[in-house]
């Protein structure tokens, strides 16, 4: 094992360095976008977590990956704004945007369906069309607003432009805080996820999809929260 990360470093950094990392945190469950602001070892002592064969893990995974780094593999800590905006367009905006809609049909007819049953469905179904409208009102304003000051201060880097992208960043970074809090409150909802003795197909794949979506979603979050906004907020993760 290299050694590599000490424990100390804030776990959004850690990903920004490592994408890698963001898989086992998940399974962990240790947010690495909204709450990316904190060290590894504050982290596991919130997860109730051992830290030392956590940090194990992690410098394991770290060897093994630059045994298989891909050379000419994007680090998006160098990406331009161009480069950044549109992976982060192409790949997180659109799948939201498919997602969204079939997601709140299956979350419907699983409540509609097994309410009765399973009485936390009420609460899962509210929560999630909560975030769905965040979400919907969120892209548009990174598209339309945000993306557009972002690319303009890239060209052009004069500090009016990036008071003016770092005043929306703020804003943004509340929504996202929101949705990180519902995207927890489904999973304590749903037991993480568990799905009932006898569940249907329609219940697996409704829970399947919430996972999805929330993997995804942490993906979207940290390369905003600790990637792009710090480059005109000045608060990278460190």
């Amino acid at each position: 094992m290299s050694g590599y990360f000490t424990g100390e470093e804030q776990v959004g950094a850690i990903v920004t360095a490592f994408p890698g990392a963001s898989n086992l945190f998940k399974k962990v469950q240790i947010d690495f976008c909204c709450g990316g602001d904190i060290t590894l070892r504050e982290a596991a002592e919130d997860q109730e977590l051992a830290f030392e064969p956590l940090l194990e893990k992690l410098n394991d995974s770290y060897d093994q990956a630059q045994l298989r780094a891909v050379p000419g593999e994007t680090d998006w800590r160098r990406a331009s704004y161009p480069q950044l905006i549109n992976h982060i367009v192409n790949r997180h905006h659109k799948f939201l945007q498919a997602e969204l809609p079939v997601l709140s049909e299956f979350v419907t007819k699983v409540y509609r369906v097994h309410g009765s049953r399973q009485p936390e469905l009420a609460e899962v179904y509210r929560r999630f069309h909560e975030m769905k409208m965040e979400l919907d009102e969120h892209l548009i304003a990174e598209e339309e607003l945000l993306f557009p000051l972002l690319l303009a201060y890239g060209e052009n880097p004069t500090e009016d432009r990036r008071m003016r992208a770092a005043a929306r960043v703020d804003e943004l970074e509340s929504d996202h805080r929101s949705v990180g809090d519902i995207l927890r409150e489904l999973r304590e909802l749903t037991s993480d996820y568990t799905l009932p003795e006898g569940a249907c197909k329609t219940y697996q794949l409704t829970y399947h999809k919430l996972q999805e979506l929330e993997s995804d979603l942490f993906e979207h979050i940290h390369l905003e929260n600790n990637i792009l906004f710090p480059r005109v907020s000045g608060a990278c993760a460190s």
